[in-house]
Order: C-alpha cells, then structure tokens, then sequence
C-alpha cells in the first residue's frame, strides 16, 4: 500500500525536502524572502488540508502549483507594500551626494532590468546567480530539460547586455 501524505512522517520528510527550494523558487519570483516563507507556509498548510487528494509523487508538484497561485494572489498587494516603503525611506548620507545618486540610479537601472527579463528568464538568471545553483539543479527543480535551462540563461544574459551597454 503507497504510503499517504496525511502520515505525519511523510508529511514531515516532504517538508524537509521541499521546503528551502520552495522558498527559493517564489522568493527568486517575488524578490520578498519573508513573504516566499509565508507562502512556502500556506502551501504546506493546504498540502495538510488536502492531504487525503494528493499522492506522494504528486506532492512537490501540487506545492510548487500552489505556492505559485498564492503568490500570484499577493502581487498586486506586494507592489504596493514595495512602493510604499521605497517612498518612505530616507537615508543617513555617509558618502557623497553624487556617489548616492549614481549608486541609486545604478541599483534601480539593474532592479528594472532584471524585473523586465521574462519570468522564466529571471527564475533561471536568479537561481544561477544568487543561489550559486547548477544548470541541472535548476532543470531538477523546474522540471525542464539542461538545454532549455541553458537556452533560459543565455537570453537573461543578453538582454542583460544589451541594458549594461545603455548605461
């Protein structure tokens, strides 16, 4: 008999697998660490709930699914938390006006740029480079093959490019 995600063993030895990926994956998406641990949390809570409907090899599927719907429902309400909090911010000036100003318009020049790659694109770009994954690693986790991954990266990178040459 297959064993049932509802045993809390189970339940436990997939929270223990999939939960850091999880994490990163909408944090890669979201770009709010804090808020992909929240949504890693309502995932697992509904995994629990519907726990009696999923089978064991559905079950990092049905997480990944749901953590993206979740954090598709709080996108609207994030950007406004985010822009609220970059207009009320205001910082103590150590280095020069102009080194704060170009340094400013740098970090939001990059922000804008890897934002406008495509989802897809930045997933890839960001596991790559933030969190030092390998192509297949990467592949494992979106359930893709290493050449699309690697044709992913190659389109993030030029387009990457083509805004660093702007500046």
């Amino acid at each position: 008999m297959p064993r049932s995600v509802c045993e809390e063993e189970m339940f436990t030895s997939l929270f223990s697998s999939h939960a850091e990926s999880l994490v990163n994956f909408i944090y890669y998406k979201s770009g709010n660490y804090s808020g992909a641990e929240d949504i890693m949390q309502d995932a697992f809570v509904k995994l629990w709930k519907e726990c009696a409907k999923v089978t064991v090899e559905k079950a990092k599927s049905f997480l990944f699914t749901v953590a993206t719907n979740v954090f598709l429902n709080k996108v609207k309400h994030q950007k406004i938390v985010l822009k609220f909090e970059k207009k009320g911010h205001s910082q103590i000036v150590q280095e020069s006006p102009q080194y704060l100003l170009e340094e400013a318009e740098f970090k939001e020049k990059l922000e804008k740029a890897i934002a406008a790659l495509p989802e897809d694109q930045r997933v890839v770009f960001l596991m790559n480079r933030i969190d030092k994954m390998k192509y297949r690693e990467i592949a494992e986790h979106l359930n893709l093959s290493i050449k699309a991954i690697e044709k992913r990266m190659h389109k993030a990178l030029v387009e990457l490019r083509k805004v660093s040459r702007k500046l």
